[in-house]
């Protein structure tokens, strides 16, 4: 909850909807947008038009939510590093974009630490893997997917929503430590590669446990394992990898959100306050538990700080594997 002076700094900082300009001066701001770089339907998004809902009237006249999907969300952060520093555009995204993608392509059209401003975090989450109807209904558990696929090379895949970030990283790893190649095909955001599972075109999928949630529910997926160090309280049911003998393989991630570079440091705090005024609404943490989401409240310094923290891991991990950076 927010404490006293917090809601007071809102208060002040949310009269009459002003941001601060480059300039140090007060100006309206009437539209904002935040921007993702999934598809709609995906836990980015949903969390994105949540937020966007409860800011808007607040942070600014009008909040929206758009979609820039492409390049594993690359095409995101770009747009965001290049927009106006006055508030108005928003950035939503999966901690990968940021921590990951700087170790496993040569070149990106962004630099995470000198393009953008930390501004809060948003909500935590872990991954599931599921299989779809390929996989024969005998397959139960993470061994039982390993020893289909070593029996069915050619069907040995998986799904994730980009290329280098954490899900693909995880399937991989899932199969380099069995001994078993699993081939990897990337979409546009995990909801596109549900869909191909779920239709029989690809074996399995790696993405946020909530993003399984409809699909599980009505019986076309089966999700075999989630990767967080503790079992997810929203699937109490499915073991985790370690519990599965994949004793090094726990992960979990986080949405932020950002701002350009050259925001003033006033309005990444006014943004701030507001993001922790929503994350502390119960209809917004309601909607949150409905994708299997945690909040994930911060401080601008402290999501900084588990970034640097979370680059530094997966740079050991992608050195480990072997992965050669894609241009």
């Amino acid at each position: 909850m927010l404490t006293r002076r917090q809601f007071v700094q809102i208060s002040a900082f949310s009269f009459g909807t002003h941001c601060i300009s480059a300039k140090g001066q007060l100006t309206r701001l009437e539209n904002a947008k935040i921007i993702v770089g999934f598809a709609p339907g995906g836990t980015a998004d949903i969390v994105a038009r949540r937020t966007s809902e409860k800011l808007s009237g607040h942070y600014a006249s009008n909040v929206v939510c758009e979609n820039k999907t492409g390049a594993g969300g690359q095409i995101a952060v770009q747009f965001v590093k290049t927009s106006p520093s006055d508030g108005s555009t928003i950035l939503l995204t999966p901690m990968s974009m940021l921590g990951i993608y700087p170790h496993t392509y040569k070149k990106l059209p962004y630099d995470p630490i000198l393009d953008l401003q930390p501004v809060a975090g948003a909500a935590k989450f872990d991954y599931g893997l599921a299989v779809g109807p390929m996989v024969p209904e005998h397959v139960k558990n993470v061994a039982d997917f390993l020893m289909w696929c070593k029996t069915n090379p050619k069907l040995a895949n998986f799904g994730s929503p980009a290329s280098g970030s954490s899900p693909h990283f995880i399937g991989t790893l899932i199969g380099k430590t069995s001994g078993i190649e699993l081939r990897h095909i990337a979409y546009r955001g995990t909801q596109p590669a549900i869909l191909e599972m779920i239709g029989g075109q690809i074996a399995a999928v790696v993405g946020p446990t909530g993003e399984f949630t409809q699909h599980t529910k009505s019986g076309k997926c089966r999700l075999l394992a989630t990767s967080d160090l503790h079992r997810n309280i929203y699937t109490p049911n499915v073991p985790t990898l370690k519990e599965q003998g994949f004793k090094e393989l726990s992960f979990s991630e986080w949405y932020g959100f950002f701002l350009p570079a050259s925001s003033s440091k006033d309005l990444v705090q006014k943004l701030n306050l507001h993001i922790q005024a929503v994350l502390s609404d119960k209809d917004f943490l309601g909607g949150l538990a409905t994708s299997y989401l945690m909040p994930y409240p911060t401080t601008p310094n402290e999501l900084a700080q588990q970034l640097r923290l979370d680059s530094a891991r997966w740079q050991r991990i992608v050195a480990e594997i072997g992965f050669t950076p894609e241009d």
